[in-house]
Parts: C-alpha cells; structure tokens; sequence
C-alpha cells in the first residue's frame, strides 16, 4: 500500500517572532487564513486515503499539528521525542510502516514547502509509485527545475533520461548530490540543463530504505528496531524515549543518498519555494503598488517601500512612514525590526534573547 510522511518537524528561526519553539513556522496562518501544514495535506490528499497519511513532529508540536489537520486521525501523528535530523526521522517511519505492512511504500514530503500547481506534484507521486512497483530497490527523489543560478539550495546531477510505462514524467538516473554552489558554479550548473534542485522529497519501499541505512548507517539499526518491536505495545512510548536519541543526527541525503545505488529522480516543472525565511513571501504574496509586501488586517504606510510588514493580528494596525528594505513582524509579545538584508542574524539574536534568559520569547 501507499502512504504519505509529512515531516513537519523544523521550528523556522529565521520567521521569528512569528514562529517559535512552541510553535512552528508550518502553522503559521500566512496564506489566505492557511497553514503551510494544511496546504501540503490538501495536495496530498487526492493521492492518498487520509487514513495512509503520516505526520513526523517534534513532541512539542503534536497538539499544535493535530489542530491543524482535523481530518487526520489522531495516531497518525508521531511525536518524535528530540531531533535526530530526517534520518532518523524517516527510518522511525519506515519501522513502523514496515512492521504492520511489508510491502508499504512510502513517500516523504515536507510541510514547508509551497508547489503549484498541485497536480505537478500529484501526477510526479503517481509515476514514482509506478516506477517502484516495477523496481523495489529503487530510490526516487524529485528535483525542482532551476528557474535562476541560485546558491541557497542543494543541487542533483541527473542523466540517462528513460521513458517509464504508464508514466507521464521521464525518470532520470542520479549521479550526484551537489551542495550549495558558489554563485559561479550555480550558473555552470544552469547553463548545463543536466540539474535539478534538490526538493528533499523522496518515494521509495520501507523495507527498501531500512536496507540502505542498515548498510550506510549501521548505527540506526539496532535503535529501529527496538522501537518497531516495542510499537503499538504498551512499551511503545518507554522504547521511543529511550531509543530514539541514540539514533545518529544525520540528513538522510548525507546518510543514504549520496551513497546509495538505485537513485533515480523525476523532475518538477513548477512553482516552488522552500519557505524559510521573510524574503521568501514576497514569492508568494502579492505586492502593493510599492512592492511592499504586507500580510495584515489593518495598516497604513505612508512612503514606504520594498518592505515585508507582518502580522496575524487582524485587530492590530501596524502604521510606518518612510521604510525601505525593512521587514516588520508582529506578535503579542514580541515586535522584529530590520533590514531585509540583515536577517541572516536573526539565529545570533535568538541566541543573545537566551543568553540574557529572555526564554519566554523563544
């Protein structure tokens, strides 16, 4: 059978105030009165019975995810008791998936990400689940077409381009996982038409992906396994409590695929943004006549310009005169203040509020 994992676990530092560690970017009502969480269930939804849909959270965040998603049923979210990265996360899944179905095939998407149209993606679930069922040692991952030479994303080398019966997308063979670029070599990456974004979302068997972390990450063998005995026991949250933080912290494309044999990549043609940081809603929200960028229920400003003004506060009027290049976000208790280009060191500012034991604002 085929199932969906929504990893819904990251906090989303760089949109604080607005995200925090009690409540995470991916509940964030920015979109229209959504949630990041809610959009990424609704795409899902016409592939998979919502009774095969999993959510991986942080414990912290569990009540938070199941208000979000009032249709999905309560023990399909998994509290994942600290952060062990998405290796760990994704092995915990494919255990449990694994045990109560063997032949369970699973796919892997986040709950930060924005995609349209829906149905790219749809159609892309559809064909890697075709492609695995003809080939269940595969290992499928979705590249993004690149759309400009950026050096913020990951990147996959794809070639060897085939034709997969009773699928609309071409299926690539992976040769290499690429990080980060420098702005030079992103552009040589363009330019050659052979890369993909790296999207971080994934299709494969749970008995598949277990193998290739028996084989490249052997240190999580033993921990999974204790945890898929003791699931659905009363042992169950003694196992997952004790177990779970043994597991190496370590990305699963670090852990299995930059390692592995069998990858293989379809690629997405459409409108995607990894929505982690304020600059990224001037993406998807549409800006005034001065290209400011404002999500509120009342504001009023007076020769502002190139600007990201936030609030979830309908009732509360955020007035400015005279910014550029400045974001505003609001919240009850706590206001940010600076220049767009300055918000890489919001995670230094978050330090210093822990620092001079401001925890309550974190």
């Amino acid at each position: 059978m085929n199932y969906a994992v929504i990893m819904a676990g990251g906090t989303g530092k760089r949109l604080w105030p607005l995200s925090r560690q009690k409540r995470p970017k991916q509940v964030l009502k920015l979109l229209e009165g959504q949630t990041l969480l809610n959009r990424c269930f609704e795409r899902l939804c016409p592939v998979f019975d919502v009774r095969n849909i999993l959510v991986l959270t942080n414990a912290g965040y569990v009540d938070v995810v199941r208000e979000n998603l009032h249709g999905l049923p309560v023990n399909n979210v998994i509290a994942e008791p600290t952060v062990r990265d998405t290796a760990g996360a994704i092995g915990l899944a494919a255990s449990v998936l694994a045990k109560f179905d063997p032949e369970a095939v699973m796919a892997i998407l986040t709950a930060d990400q924005l995609l349209e149209p829906p149905e790219k993606l749809q159609q892309a679930l559809t064909d890697a689940f075709e492609f695995i069922a003809g080939r269940p040692d595969a290992l499928v991952t979705f590249g993004i077409k690149p759309v400009f030479p950026s050096t913020q994303l990951g990147y996959i080398k794809c070639s060897d381009p085939r034709e997969c019966p009773r699928c609309k997308n071409i299926v690539y063979s992976v040769e290499a996982f690429k990080e980060k670029p420098d702005p030079e070599t992103a552009r040589r990456y363009i330019e050659s038409g052979g890369y993909s974004w790296n999207s971080g979302m994934f299709v494969w068997r749970a008995r598949t992906i277990l193998a290739n972390l028996e084989r490249f990450l052997p240190a999580a063998t033993e921990p999974l396994r204790k945890i898929a005995a003791a699931w659905d026991t009363p042992a169950q949250d003694k196992a997952l409590q004790e177990w779970f933080p043994k597991l190496p912290k370590i990305s699963i494309d670090y852990a299995v695929m930059e390692k592995a044999d069998q990858v293989h990549a379809i690629q997405l043609d459409c409108k995607w943004l990894d929505m982690g940081s304020f600059a990224a809603l001037a993406d998807i929200i549409k800006s005034d006549e001065n290209n400011n960028v404002v999500i509120a229920g009342l504001s009023e400003l007076l020769d502002c310009r190139d600007s990201i003004i936030v609030t979830e506060d309908k009732n509360h009027l955020i007035a400015a005169i005279g910014l550029e290049d400045v974001i505003i976000a609001h919240t009850a208790d706590a206001t940010l203040v600076c220049h767009i280009s300055q918000t890489e060191q919001l995670k230094s500012l978050l330090d210093r509020l822990e620092q001079h034991g401001r925890t309550k604002f974190l």
